[in-house]
C-alpha cells in the first residue's frame, strides 16, 4: 500500500515517489479515497512540523490576500454569532480567538494564512493568548508584568519576557509572552483528567453507595425538588382568583392554601389577612416571593424610608426585601412586599412543631391519671447541638438587624424559613414597620426602635425554649417553670441560663452580643461543620464541573454527524472531513467486543472527549464499517476538522455562505 503525506504548507497531497498533485482539502481527499473504495489497508497522517519545513517565502502569492477571501473570512470571525452559536460557545472549543493555537497548529510553523479560516488580520495574536486557560506553572513560578513598549523590536526583553513574532494575513504582530516556563520536572496532563475524591473528604466517611462519579443523591434530588417548585405554575381555569399579573410580576402560584374570599379570621401575627405567592418579575426573569396584605391603604408613605433602610441589609439568615408597593390587581387594595425566593423553605413551626402528641407533657391530666414519660433527648427533644446552631444563626441576624438600627419584629416560628437541613432564614422582615406605622412618628421613624430591639430578644427567648421543649406549650406563662425544668434536666447550663437571660426583665438595655460569651465555643463547633459541609459540596461540583463541557462537545458533534442534506448537497456527512468524524464517532459509541457484544464504557468515552476537545498528538485508528479502511490520525487533526466544520455550519446559520 501507499503511504501519503500530508503538507501543511500548501496543503498539498503528496504520493511517496510521485508527483505533487494538489488538492483542495486534502484530508477530505483522502477520506473519500478510503470511502470508495480504494485498496488502501493503511493511510498514515505524517504532520510536516517547523522542523522539517523551509522558511516560507514572504513574497509567494500563498501569503498575500487574494481578492475577497481574507474579508469574507473575517467577516465570519467578527461577526454575531446566533442564539444557536452562543448557546455552544466555551472557551475550550468553537472559538476563533482559542481554536488557532491548538497543539499541533502553531501559527509559526509556515501554515499559510489564506487556509487557516480561524486566523484573521483582524485578531491579534496578544489577545488570543490571553484568552487561553492558565499554564498551571503560573500558579507556581513568579513572573513580572509586562510592560507596553512602542518599539518591541529595539528594545531588550526583560528577565523572563520574550518579543514574539508572528505574520498573520499579511500583517506582522509583536508582542512580549509573559507566560513563565515551567520549572524542571513538572509534568502534566494535556487533556483533562479526574482526580480521585480529595482525601480530607474521603475521611468524612460518607455513605458507602455514594457515587464516585457524580455528585450525591441526596444533594441531586434536593437541587431537583427546588427546580421543581421554582417552574411550577397554575391552571388559570383552577383558580380564577388568582390574577395572571400584579404590577410587574407574572406567574403568580400560591405557596399557601388560600384564604376563602368571605375569610373573617385575620392573622394572628400581622392583624391582617394574608397570602404568599412566587411570581417571576419582567423586569430581570428571575423568580421572587410576593407577600400579600389583603384589603390594606397605605395613607402615609413616610414609612418607606424605614423600607429602604431594609432594602439594604444583605444577610445569609435573612430574606432579604426588594421593594414594597400597591395594587388592585387583586379587586380590592392591597399591599404586596416583594422578597427574595427561596425554593424548598419551610417554616419553623411546619418542620418542629406539626406534632399534635409534643404537648402531651404540658397537658392538664385528669384526677387519677399518671403523668406519661419524662420527655428526653432524641427521644421526643432535639439534640442540643440542633438547638445551638439555631440560636447562631438566629443571634447573628439579630446581630444585623440592631446594628443597622432596624428591629425584626417577626421572631416567631411561623416567619422563621428552614431550608435544607439546617439552614435558617428570617422572613417578613418591615412588614411591621409598615402596617404599624405612627403617623406620629413623622419627625422620627425610629424612635420607638430601641424599645422593638429589646422585645426581640424575649422573641428569640421564646423560640429557643419551645425548641428546647419541642412545644410551643413551654412557652405559656402557666408552664414556664414546668418547661424551665425540663431544660435543666435534659441541656446544659449554658442553654438554660441563655433562656432564663432572653426571658427575665432587666433594669437596663439589653443587646444580642450580651450572649456571645454563653455561645462561647459553640460558635466555632457552627463553624467547623459549615466548612466541611462547604467541602464536600466543592467535592460534588468538582465531579460535574466537567459535564457542561462535554455536552457542547457532543451537541455540537450531533450537528454534523448523519446530517440529511448541507448546501443541497445530501452526501456532504458522508465526505470529506464528515466522513472522519462519522468513524470517529462510530470509535467512540459503537465499540464491540471479540465476540461482537457491544462494549459500553463511560470511561472510554470521556476519554476521548477529552482528548478530541484538547487536541492531543495521541493518535487512534478509525476503521470504516466494511472493514477495508483504516485511518490513523490523531486528535489534533480531528479537532480541526471538527472545528472548521461547525463553524462552516455556523456561517450558513448567519447566512454567510
Amino acid at each position: 500500500p501507499r503511504k501519503y503525506r500530508l503538507g501543511m504548507l500548501e496543503e498539498r497531497l503528496v504520493p511517496m515517489g510521485s508527483k505533487a498533485r494538489k488538492a483542495k482539502n486534502p484530508i477530505g481527499c483522502l477520506a473519500d479515497r478510503c470511502k470508495s473504495g480504494v485498496p488502501i489497508n493503511m493511510v498514515w497522517w505524517n504532520r510536516v512540523t517547523e522542523n522539517n519545513l523551509q522558511t516560507p517565502n514572504p513574497t509567494a502569492s500563498e501569503f498575500i490576500p487574494k481578492g475577497g477571501s481574507s474579508s469574507r473570512l473575517s467577516n465570519v470571525s467578527q461577526s454575531n454569532m446566533s442564539a444557536f452559536s452562543q448557546v455552544f460557545s466555551h472557551p475550550s472549543m468553537g472559538s476563533p480567538a482559542t481554536a488557532g493555537l491548538a497543539p499541533g497548529m502553531s501559527l509559526s510553523a509556515g501554515s499559510s494564512p489564506l487556509h487557516s479560516p480561524k486566523i484573521t488580520p483582524h485578531t491579534s495574536p496578544a489577545p488570543r493568548r490571553r484568552s487561553h486557560t492558565p499554564n498551571p506553572a503560573s500558579y507556581m513560578v513568579p513572573s513580572s508584568a509586562s510592560t507596553s513598549v512602542n518599539n518591541p523590536v529595539s528594545q531588550t526583553p526583560s528577565s523572563g519576557q520574550v518579543i514574539q513574532k508572528e505574520t498573520v494575513g499579511g500583517t506582522t504582530y509583536f508582542y512580549t509572552d509573559t507566560t513563565p516556563a515551567p520549572l524542571t520536572g513538572m509534568v502534566f496532563p494535556n487533556y483533562h483528567i479526574y482526580p480521585p475524591t480529595a482525601p480530607h473528604v474521603a475521611y468524612m466517611q460518607p455513605k458507602a453507595n455514594a457515587p464516585s462519579f457524580f455528585m450525591a443523591d441526596e444533594l441531586r434530588q434536593e437541587l431537583i425538588n427546588r427546580h421543581l417548585i421554582t417552574m411550577a405554575q397554575i391552571d388559570q381555569a383552577d383558580m380564577p382568583a388568582v390574577p395572571t399579573e400584579v404590577d410587574s410580576y407574572h406567574s403568580l402560584f400560591p405557596l399557601e392554601p388560600l384564604p376563602p374570599p368571605n375569610r373573617i379570621q385575620k392573622s394572628s401575627n400581622f392583624g391582617y389577612i394574608t397570602s404568599c405567592y412566587k411570581a417571576v418579575n419582567s423586569k430581570d426573569d428571575l423568580p421572587y416571593c410576593l407577600r400579600r396584605i389583603h384589603g390594606f391603604r397605605l395613607v402615609n408613605t413616610k414609612c418607606m424610608v424605614l423600607v429602604d433602610m431594609w432594602k439594604k441589609i444583605q444577610h445569609s439568615n435573612i430574606v432579604t426585601l426588594r421593594e414594597v408597593f400597591t395594587t388592585k390587581a387583586f379587586a380590592e387594595p392591597s399591599l404586596v412586599f416583594a422578597y427574595d425566593f427561596h425554593a424548598g423553605g419551610e417554616t419553623m413551626m411546619s418542620r418542629h412543631f406539626n406534632d399534635p402528641n409534643a404537648d402531651a407533657y404540658f397537658t392538664k391530666r385528669k384526677w387519677g391519671q399518671h403523668d406519661g414519660p419524662l420527655p428526653r433527648q432524641h427521644a421526643g427533644l432535639l439534640p442540643e447541638s440542633l438547638i445551638w446552631a439555631y440560636i447562631v444563626q438566629l443571634s447573628s441576624a439579630l446581630r444585623t438587624i440592631h446594628t443597622a438600627g432596624l428591629a425584626c419584629r417577626v421572631m416567631d416560628p411561623t416567619k422563621i424559613l428552614i431550608t435544607g437541613k439546617t439552614r435558617l432564614r428570617v422572613n417578613c422582615v418591615g412588614v411591621f414597620d409598615v402596617l404599624t406605622f405612627d403617623n406620629s412618628q413623622n419627625n422620627n421613624p425610629l424612635a420607638l426602635m430601641a424599645q422593638y430591639q429589646q422585645a426581640d430578644l424575649i422573641s428569640l427567648g421564646k423560640v429557643v425554649l419551645a425548641l428546647a421543649c419541642n412545644s410551643l406549650a413551654g412557652i405559656q406563662r402557666e408552664n414556664l417553670q414546668k418547661a424551665m425544668e425540663l431544660v435543666t434536666i435534659n441541656y446544659s447550663s449554658d442553654l438554660k441560663n441563655l433562656i432564663l437571660y432572653l426571658l427575665t426583665d432587666q433594669n437596663r438595655m439589653r443587646s444580642v452580643n450580651d450572649i456571645m460569651p454563653m455561645i462561647g465555643a459553640r460558635f466555632y463547633t457552627q463553624l467547623d461543620a459549615a466548612q466541611m459541609r462547604n467541602d464536600v459540596i466543592e467535592e460534588d461540583l468538582a465531579k460535574e464541573v466537567q459535564n457542561g463541557r462535554l455536552f457542547r462537545l457532543l451537541a455540537k458533534l450531533g450537528t454534523i454527524n448523519e446530517r440529511p442534506e448541507f448546501q443541497k448537497d445530501p452526501t456532504w456527512s458522508e465526505t470529506g472531513d464528515r466522513y472522519l468524524l462519522k468513524l470517529f464517532r462510530d470509535h467512540l459509541f459503537h465499540q464491540v467486543t471479540e465476540a461482537g457484544a457491544p462494549w459500553i464504557d463511560l470511561s472510554h468515552i470521556i476519554s476521548c472527549l477529552n482528548k478530541l476537545d484538547a487536541g492531543v498528538p495521541e493518535k487512534i485508528s478509525l476503521i470504516s464499517r466494511d472493514e477495508k479502511s483504516v485511518l490513523v490520525v490523531t486528535y489534533s487533526d480531528l479537532k480541526r476538522c471538527f472545528e472548521n466544520t461547525f463553524q462552516e455550519l455556523i456561517a450558513a446559520a448567519n447566512g454567510q455562505l
